[in-house]
């Protein structure tokens, strides 16, 4: 018998099983293909810091500063009447220091808000709404606590810079003035009385009491200033630590301002950033001592004398010290004859201290 045929068939149809079966076993092989899953959005990113601004009152309060400031240093020693006198006595004697020294922290603060790495940092920093409130009341509670932050040497410098050199020119002023108190006494007119001493002295010391007047022309650009977009144009190098408590308090206010945390909702709480303990009884005695001189002022050329010294002098000492710049240093006048005798005023006041 021949198994030959029979053999062949058997064998295609073992092959041919083989073909149907592997792909079977494959398909058992390969893993099957998941459904996709639609992954949930990842949450949204915190929301950065807000704009750089602060309270428009403090930036009307810098405003009124800076304005004192040019208008007081414009002053002319060159007195020609008692009219002229009694307007610069006017101009000069009219801030109030508490008033003085918020304008003063803040034109600090605006200052020292050019300080680019010192405002990165502290943007950096503050990256999301928890951060910034517990940041915010780190600054306000702690005044050393912004020294940490990079740049915040130079934004010191800044801040120094801008209150110490308006104040130096204030005291240049003043020493000119003050002079002139000797130099009009051959004028005949300077000899002669004030005309209504105390209503005179009444309306100086109204004037201590109520704040500057008001630059509502700077406030936009001091404004503007804060955020970045029209700077100052202030240069100065990075201040070496220590820093006065009156440039410690710009720069709290001013990376507060750098959170986006200053607006004119946070006012009242930044009010507490303004006062400055040290300064405030500078100009106080300062004020003071005019009220004493001006009380036993009698001729022109006295007031010229208690203006240069108790106002322009005084008041100029006051910042110049807090802002952390040192004094010039005076050179002994020279006299081609004998000194000229000072005002009575002068000697009054030491016989009354």
């Amino acid at each position: 018998m021949n198994w030959v045929g029979p053999a062949r068939a058997c064998l295609a149809v073992a092959i041919a099983c083989a073909a149907v079966a592997v792909p079977a076993v494959d398909s058992l092989a390969r893993p099957k293909k998941q459904p996709e899953v639609e992954l949930p959005p990842p949450p949204p990113a915190p929301p950065p810091p807000g704009p750089i601004v602060l309270p428009s009152r403090l930036v009307a309060d810098a405003a009124a500063y800076e304005a004192y400031l040019i208008r007081t240093s414009a002053i002319s020693a060159g007195f020609q009447d008692g009219a002229s006198v009694a307007l610069a006595l006017k101009i000069s004697a009219a801030y109030e220091p508490k008033s003085l020294i918020s304008g003063a922290v803040t034109y600090g603060a605006i200052a020292a808000l050019q300080a680019p790495t010192f405002v990165a940092d502290l943007r950096a920093a503050g990256s999301t709404p928890e951060n910034r409130r517990q940041m915010v009341n780190d600054l306000i509670s702690n005044p050393s606590y912004v020294f940490v932050f990079k740049g915040a040497d130079a934004a010191a410098g800044m801040a120094e810079q801008a209150l110490g050199a308006p104040a130096l020119r204030l005291y240049v002023t003043g020493k000119a003035v003050k002079q002139s108190a000797y130099d009009v006494q051959h004028q005949s007119w300077s000899k002669q009385d004030i005309v209504d001493r105390d209503g005179r002295l009444a309306a100086i010391k109204a004037s201590s009491e109520r704040p500057s007047d008001s630059a509502a022309d700077r406030v936009a650009s001091l404004q503007q200033a804060a955020s970045g977009t029209a700077p100052m144009g202030i240069t100065a190098a990075p201040a070496p630590p220590p820093y006065t408590p009156l440039v410690a308090r710009a720069l709290q206010l001013a990376a507060v301002a750098a959170l986006g945390e200053a607006g004119d909702d946070a006012y009242d709480r930044l009010t507490y950033l303004t006062d400055e303990d040290t300064t405030n009884t500078c100009l106080s005695m300062a004020k003071l001592n005019l009220f004493q001189c001006l009380a036993v002022s009698k001729p022109h050329y006295e007031d010229i004398f208690c203006m240069g010294q108790h106002i322009m002098q005084d008041t100029a000492s006051c910042l110049v010290k807090s802002a952390g710049l040192a004094m010039p240093i005076e050179a002994p006048p020279k006299q081609a004859g004998p000194a000229p005798a000072p005002p009575a005023t002068h000697r009054s006041s030491h016989r009354s201290g």
